[in-house]
């Protein structure tokens, strides 16, 4: 790097930090007042559960807590989805079963004897008909019909249904509804009678091994309320809490509780929330534009017009926001696209990130808005460019228009917005596509004027030949209008080499010499031939006169009411540098030894503050030197070239603007290139070579002739 500008040179100084005190602390203000607008105190609402809402009661702004209400709610489901719990066990199970089981045994002991003991079969039925008391008769009957062999089987089938069911969890509530399944659970071959006969014998034996317990009961319910997540509420900003003429629900007075619409003190919380999101962009955005683009820190309208689109989106993102679709139809991009034009992409990037930021935070940190504000903007930063044709601006919204819609498709996709809400979000991307490019080709122009920043549209209109100034410098001083249309084209073409503006290079060399206009023999080029009004004067008189055609330019230029940007091209494009030539003449009339102060023979500056003015003062110099060149072939051009770059370098010409050796090696072969072209060698056709004779035979004529009549 050759040079680098003052401002990043010299540090961050007590002037840098006024200014930043100033402006941050104008605009945190703003940006506070209008984020923190919902949080200020205002008339209490007095309504409690049960009344009836005197209106539609909505939200505030965005919040998101954990509900007790519907917590307690959600417990109290919980606890009643348990089920009754009982006390079974397994050892208790395994001692009621062996206790029934010996029971079971003392029961059908009576009937063993019966059938083991030589009776007679009368003896045996009479004994059979006494022995169980409870038994029904048809029971009974089947008793008795029974052999040993038989009564065998249904004695172990029904010890093996008891022993079974005991050991099984037998709640007091199910006993009754067991005994009457007890017939359908015999095997064994059994008949219908049979099964009958075993379930009689082992109902009565039937008792309960799990009965209820409240205390398990409670426990599993307490168990139960204890493992569910307390619910969380999010309500948005806008959202309708509860309607007009209804019933204010327990779960809606919390909300409206929780928002504080009943207290009247204001949220301090929240604005302090949002004062420190103020401070954050505002001190972030600021530092950005100090450290990365000192040229625009020092201008206060670039800061005045930054800070007024950051406030305008924030007020328009405020009042949309919490709507379900009305952000999406915001124009954000048109303040990309303006700043693109007006400043420079990097600047509109920067800032457009903390324009979604803000369109983020207040509709309830939404990573969809975030992120549709920011890639909208930077597609019609992209497609943009100069903004030097209506097309582009239609270019750079239909670019805006795509990114913006594959970004609400994106988060569809994710999210569970159906096909409608789809198609709403893609018509407010289109129209909020539009808006912008309406919004910044019907604005651009204007805040360009109003805040002093050239457009491209501005600089094509200055460009005309029909300009006045232009016409005036044709009329009146011809060759300082052939010079400056020279020094327009070489400084034109050295800055589309170095990445420079080219059109505002071009224009600012157009009007860089207009103070001649106030006295247009005062310079060579405009003499005509005549004789030089400087061979008479003093040098230090001289360079007085010269000098002053950058005040007279100045003068000029304000009262054309040029662009103050193009105006401060004027008196850069000589910075501080030397007349050589008056100051050589001044030392020879002063004679050896005698000190000449040079500060007489230089311009009063400022230097190159951009490449652009360096580009101008470059420019200046080697047209006016290649112009007096007796030889223009490419050594020569090439040689006085090289010397007029390598004097304002020694000089410290360009110690004030962002200009590297590489540059001044392209901007050396750009002016060699151009000046070649303009100066390149034609044919000799016969006929000029034969007016050229006939024009020296003529001078020569007129000389012999005025000779003879003064002898």
């Amino acid at each position: 790097m050759l040079t680098r500008p003052v401002a990043a040179r010299a540090g961050f100084s007590r002037s840098d930090a006024t200014r930043l005190a100033i402006a941050a602390a104008i605009l945190i203000a703003g940006l506070a007042a209008i984020l923190g607008a919902d949080i200020l105190p205002q008339q209490p609402l007095q309504v409690a559960v049960g009344d009836l809402a005197p209106r539609d009661i909505l939200a505030p702004r965005a919040i998101d807590f954990e509900s007790d209400v519907r917590t307690a709610d959600a417990q109290a489901a919980a606890r009643q989805a348990v089920e009754p719990q009982y006390d079974y066990t397994t050892e208790n199970a395994i001692a009621i079963a062996a206790e029934q089981q010996f029971a079971f045994e003392r029961r059908v002991l009576q009937i063993d004897t019966t059938f083991s003991a030589k009776l007679s079969d009368a003896t045996r039925t009479t004994l059979l008909e006494t022995a169980i008391a409870d038994l029904s008769s048809a029971a009974r009957k089947t008793l008795v019909g029974l052999d040993a062999a038989g009564w065998a089987v249904v004695r172990t089938e029904a010890a093996r249904v008891l022993d079974a069911t005991e050991r099984t969890e037998l709640r007091d509530s199910e006993v009754a509804d067991t005994r009457s399944r007890l017939s359908g659970r015999m095997a064994g071959g059994l008949d219908e009678a049979e099964r009958m006969l075993a379930a009689e014998l082992i109902s009565p034996l039937l008792v309960p091994n799990s009965s209820f317990s409240e205390e398990l009961t409670a426990q599993a319910r307490d168990r139960a309320a204890e493992a569910v997540t307390p619910v969380r509420v999010s309500i948005l900003q806008g959202q309708v809490i509860v309607r007009n003429g209804e019933q204010i629900s327990p779960t809606q007075f919390e909300v409206i509780d929780k928002l504080g619409l009943g207290q009247a003190a204001p949220d301090v919380t929240s604005f302090a929330g949002w004062l420190l999101l103020a401070v954050l962009v505002v001190g972030m955005l600021l530092g950005w534009i100090w450290r990365f683009r000192p040229g625009l820190w020092h201008r206060n309208n670039v800061l005045i017009l930054v800070g007024l689109l950051l406030v305008g989106a924030t007020l328009a993102l405020k009042i949309t926001a919490g709507r379900p679709t009305l952000p999406f139809f915001l124009p954000t991009a048109a303040i990309a696209m303006l700043v693109a034009v007006l400043l420079d992409a990097s600047i509109a990037t920067v800032l457009m990130a903390f324009v979604a930021v803000i369109g983020g935070a207040v509709n309830g940190s939404s990573l969809e808005i975030t992120t549709y504000i920011f890639l909208g903007g930077l597609a019609g930063i992209v497609a943009i460019r100069r903004g030097d044709r209506l097309q582009v601006f239609l270019q750079a919204a239909v670019a805006s228009f795509l990114v913006s819609a594959l970004v609400v498709s994106v988060f569809s996709l994710l999210g569970a917005r159906d096909l409608r809400g789809v198609l709403e979000l893609w018509f407010a991307s289109a129209a909020s596509a539009a808006g912008s490019g309406v919004a910044a080709v019907g604005s651009f122009a204007v805040l360009g004027s109003v805040f002093g920043i050239l457009t491209v549209f501005q600089l094509l209109e200055l460009a005309n030949p029909s300009q006045p100034l232009l016409r005036r410098l044709l009329v009146e001083t011809p060759g300082t209008y052939h010079h400056s249309l020279m020094v327009g084209n070489l400084a034109e073409r050295a800055a589309e080499a170095i990445g420079a503006d080219a059109l505002v290079t071009r224009v600012a060399a157009y009007y860089h010499d207009i103070g001649k206009l106030a006295n247009p023999l005062a310079f060579i080029e405009n003499q005509a031939g005549g004789e030089n009004i400087h061979d008479q004067l003093d040098p230090e008189v001289s360079a007085g006169i010269v000098k002053q055609h950058v005040v007279d330019g100045i003068d000029l230029a304000y009262k054309a009411h040029l662009p103050k940007a193009l105006i401060a091209y004027i008196p850069q494009h000589h910075g501080t540098a030397i007349m050589s030539y008056f100051h050589a003449r001044a030392k020879d009339l002063a004679g050896p030894g005698v000190a000449v102060e040079e500060r007489k023979f230089r311009h009063s500056g400022p230097k190159p503050q951009t490449r652009e003015a360096a580009l101008i003062m470059l420019a200046d110099g080697v047209e006016a030197s290649v112009r007096s060149l007796a030889s223009r072939d490419e050594a020569a051009i090439r040689a006085m070239v090289s010397r007029i770059i390598d004097e304002r370098t020694t000089d410290g010409q360009f110690d004030e603007c962002d200009l590297t050796l590489r540059d001044l090696e392209r901007i050396r072969e750009a002016f060699v290139g151009q000046l070649l072209g303009m100066y390149h060698t034609r044919i000799a056709y016969p006929q000029n070579t034969v007016v050229e004779l006939e024009s020296r035979r003529a001078a020569a004529g007129r000389v012999g002739g005025g000779g003879g009549s003064a002898s």
